[in-house]
């Protein structure tokens, strides 16, 4: 696809309530997750879509600071643990490793994490903060202006997953081709994606992750795929705006309708319309300049294959 010519978020712990918080009244409050084991129900009226997309939706109607947090924990998540599976149960999002390991509840004033076996994953920096009662499950109650702990999340989320069982099958090693780039099935969605940022090899590796924190950060949303060995980050029914790939030396960056940013990303490209940035090892990244420029890229009408 592309010719040769960033960053886990920090954030505050949020603050841990004596007991079981209320969160919304009866009448506002959505249907709760089956108890573990349980078998789901599937989801009424939803057309087949991915779960992911289903996701993806229920961030961008929710908007505001619900609709911030959930994106937010999400991409924590799904970081956390790159065989993360999300689904859709229960007219919710749901992250599973050998059984469910959260679900993700929005409420009128509370973003809820409920963890199906929380009581018996080890909390020590006791981020649960509600419905410490019962037996099996434990939730994380976020309020607006409230923030989890990354680093300690993400411990818990591992925690959890190791709770749920044996590790998965280790699976075969990805293939470099020319230049150190992964070889990655075509495939739409956030699980290629996190496939093929996990085999760039050496320091390429964090270049990946930061990208990518990055671009969920600044788009909430963002639509994901792999084509062409290369993963790709668009918006619904608007096409692609940037493209990632390995050469021997760089990681390059296309914004393919780089002409119309500000300023101008430095890289020439024999299209009209694509401006590269090359990443060499030792660069300093300036992420406040690549998330404006992806910012306006997703703005743009996107690249449509």
């Amino acid at each position: 696809m592309m010719t040769e010519s960033t960053a886990k978020p920090k954030a505050r712990r949020a603050s841990r309530a004596s007991g079981a918080r209320k969160t919304a009244n009866a009448g506002t409050r959505a249907k709760g997750p089956a108890k573990p084991g349980a078998k789901a129900r599937p989801g009424a009226g939803e057309g087949g879509k991915p779960a992911s997309r289903l996701i993806d939706e229920r961030i961008r109607d929710l908007a505001g600071w619900r609709g911030e947090t959930l994106a937010r924990v999400r991409a924590l998540i799904l970081e956390a643990d790159p065989g993360m599976t999300e689904e859709w149960k229960w007219s919710n999002p749901v992250w599973s490793h050998h059984g469910i390991v959260c679900t993700g509840e929005a409420y009128a004033k509370v973003v809820k994490l409920t963890f199906a076996r929380g009581a018996s994953v080890p909390d020590p920096s006791r981020l649960f903060n509600s419905s410490l009662g019962g037996s099996t499950r434990r939730a994380i109650d976020i309020h607006e202006g409230e923030e989890v702990d990354a680093g300690a999340f993400q411990a818990l989320v591992r925690a959890a997953v190791a709770r749920n069982g044996p590790p998965a099958k280790k699976a075969e090693p990805v293939k470099l081709l020319s230049g150190g780039n992964p070889q990655i099935a075509k495939a739409d969605g956030d699980a290629p994606v996190r496939a093929y940022i996990a085999a760039m090899p050496g320091w390429k590796r964090d270049i990946g992750k930061r990208l990518d924190a990055l671009i969920v950060r600044t788009v909430p949303g963002v639509r994901k795929a792999v084509k062409w060995n290369s993963p790709l980050y668009g918006v619904e029914g608007r096409g692609w705006f940037l493209g990632i790939h390995c050469f021997t030396k760089y990681v390059k960056v296309a914004f393919f309708r780089g002409t119309s940013l500000r300023p101008v990303p430095p890289g020439a490209s024999k299209g009209k319309d694509t401006r590269y940035l090359d990443i060499r090892e030792g660069d300093q990244l300036d992420e406040a300049q690549m998330a404006a420029w992806v910012e306006q890229a997703a703005a743009l009408p996107g690249w449509v294959p």
